[in-house]
């Protein structure tokens, strides 16, 4: 059964029964969220990892052993070895990695909200008989 109808009955009904006091009609409402999508491209700078710089490294490590082997003398001329190839490795590999910063940009779709109060339904309150009594309905 269609609202104003049930609403016509009620107070036709009561109506007839008895003294019906309407206390108050009010009318209702509620927000609504439109979201209007929009397309916006981002940029950032990223780094991105090259390959390992092995190559300097090992030659690194060569030349440094070379010149420890050099300059050290007598048993000690092994340790200063080391400790110039370990030097040269270190020097020669740089830190590991050629790595480069890049501009990466990607499109991503946002959305522009707008907020709107739309009427929603309306309520009659009244009493019929010591009871009171609310009813929604529709204009």
């Amino acid at each position: 059964m269609d609202m104003k109808i049930k609403f016509l009955a009620v107070i036709l009904l009561t109506t007839l029964t008895g003294p019906v006091f309407a206390e108050t009609v009010q009318d209702h409402y509620k927000e609504v969220i439109e979201q209007n999508p929009y397309s916006i491209e981002v940029c950032k700078d990223v780094t991105v990892p090259g390959k390992k710089n092995t190559d300097g490294a090992i030659f690194g490590g060569i030349l440094g052993g070379v010149l420890g082997n050099q300059f050290g003398n007598g048993d000690g001329k092994t340790a200063m070895t080391g400790v110039g190839a370990i030097t040269g490795a270190i020097l020669g590999g740089g830190n590991g990695s050629l790595s480069t910063i890049q501009r990466q940009c990607q499109v991503e779709t946002r959305y522009e909200e707008t907020r709107r109060k739309l009427y929603s339904h309306s309520t009659v309150t009244f009493y019929n008989e010591g009871k009171k009594h609310t009813l929604k309905f529709q204009k």
